[in-house]
């Protein structure tokens, strides 16, 4: 029996905003990728910036699909 592994990927260029991150998120996550950028703006906002630096490093680290 083989599983479906499901894997985390940016999301291309025509779907995305910025780099793709929350479009791939949301996408793993079966979520509104719209959701997942409000999320992101919210924890950006309550943790002083630290979400900056957490997209940057997302960017990075994810691979593009």
């Amino acid at each position: 029996m083989a599983k479906h592994v499901k894997r985390l990927y940016r999301v291309s260029e025509k779907e995305s905003v910025i780099g793709g991150v929350c479009a791939g998120l949301g996408d793993y996550f079966d979520l509104d990728p719209v959701l997942v950028r409000l999320i992101w703006v919210f924890v950006t906002l309550f943790s002083m910036g630290l979400g900056i630096l957490a997209y940057v490093l997302a960017w990075i680290i994810i691979p593009r699909k």
